[in-house]
């Protein structure tokens, strides 16, 4: 039976800046975008999140007591995107949590492969009272596959049109990309940074979290030696499922290619220039490349990034819009596509696209905790 109704979904990427939340209608397997609410992390559980991802502390003691921490906040942002919306748990078929990612490992034995997020689900459901859909990487990763992306069907369903070969692309700390034709997934695929390199870069030089409207990088030049040895990493010639993370591309790496000559107004702009460039040699590669390309995410408020983006997909012809041309604003798509993958974990349908993430078939994803 499909169960439909309303939803809850929570994010947070890999920029660890904050929670969203959203509520959505789900009809006939689509999601229509009711209410939202974004909450910060608080400044010290941040830092805490950060040094656990980077294998700073790598105490189990650690891990757990921030598991617990996550999960209480994302039960927080919850009860409050419900009183924003002046509902009751009761009126909530579920809730899908991302949880916050802290390892991402899909590369290696099959037996070692592994990705890992916190946001401890038993917290979300007691502090809510709304049955809580959680952890949908891991059983993609168990039958095979990289567990990432996971978006593809949703964007297929919320965003495929008959008449128009698109892609989606997602454009939060790592950007990935899918590509449909109609209502079918053709290929999908993480294309390398989005805005993590350029968020920590402007952090370790102006302490700011973020390059607003991309107005710093869009002062200075790209720096293109320091481009081009940038784009020597084997990840950006990859094809078939690929999926990574700031496991790959952090500020250790950005330190690896550095001269020490290089400004650092030019190396935020050659930032912005090398997520143009993953974003549009990896979507060029593919085989049908699309009509026209929507970008989704925070990436998608950079106007700078913006511009570089279109420069680069204009000379293939290929369109630039958000999904806000779409009925879907940016900076909430990733948030409704988990509480879409709940609804298609409580309805028993698979939520990956084996094509994408290489799994060895179609998976109904996460575990339920029932209210």
């Amino acid at each position: 039976m499909t169960s439909e109704g309303l939803f809850i979904g929570l994010m947070s990427g890999t920029s660890m800046d904050g929670i969203d939340a959203v509520l959505v209608e789900i009809t006939d397997g689509h999601a229509r975008l009711k209410t939202t609410y974004s909450q910060a992390y608080d400044p010290a559980l941040r830092t805490k999140l950060a040094e656990l991802a980077s294998g700073k502390t790598e105490s189990v003691d650690r891990l757990a007591t921030l598991d617990r921490a996550v999960g209480l906040e994302f039960a927080r942002a919850s009860n409050a995107l419900l009183l924003r919306a002046k509902l009751e748990a009761s009126d909530i078929t579920a809730l899908g949590s991302h949880g916050q990612t802290i390892r991402h490992q899909p590369i290696g034995p099959p037996d070692a492969c592994y990705s890992l997020q916190i946001g401890d689900p038993a917290s979300i459901v007691e502090l809510t009272g709304i049955t809580t859909v959680a952890d949908f990487r891991r059983r993609d990763i168990a039958a095979g596959g990289q567990g990432a992306p996971l978006v593809p069907l949703f964007h297929a369903t919320q965003f495929g049109h008959d008449k128009q070969r698109r892609a989606i692309v997602n454009i939060g700390g790592i950007s990935n990309a899918t590509l449909l034709k109609g209502q079918e997934v053709t290929a999908g695929f993480d294309c390398g940074p989005g805005n993590t390199l350029l968020d920590g870069w402007i952090r370790r030089h102006r302490g700011v979290d973020f390059d607003a409207d991309g107005a710093w990088s869009a002062e200075h030049a790209t720096d293109v030696a320091l481009l081009n040895r940038l784009k020597t990493d084997a990840y950006f010639s990859k094809s078939g499922p690929r999926s990574t993370g700031p496991e790959l591309f952090n500020m250790t790496w950005l330190n690896s290619h550095l001269e020490g000559e290089e400004s650092d107004g030019d190396v935020q702009a050659t930032l912005a220039e090398l997520t143009a460039f993953a974003i549009s040699d990896s979507i060029e590669r593919c085989e049908e490349p699309p009509e026209a390309l929507f970008v989704c995410g925070g990436g998608a408020r950079n106007t700078d990034l913006m511009r570089r983006l279109h420069a680069r997909l204009n000379e293939a012809r290929i369109r630039l819009g958000t999904t806000d041309e779409l009925g879907l604003a940016a900076e909430w798509v990733e948030a409704c596509a988990f509480a879409w993958l709940a609804h298609r974990t409580l309805s028993g349908l698979p939520g990956n696209a084996e094509t994408v993430t290489g799994a060895e078939g179609p998976r109904v994803l996460g575990a339920i905790f029932p209210a």
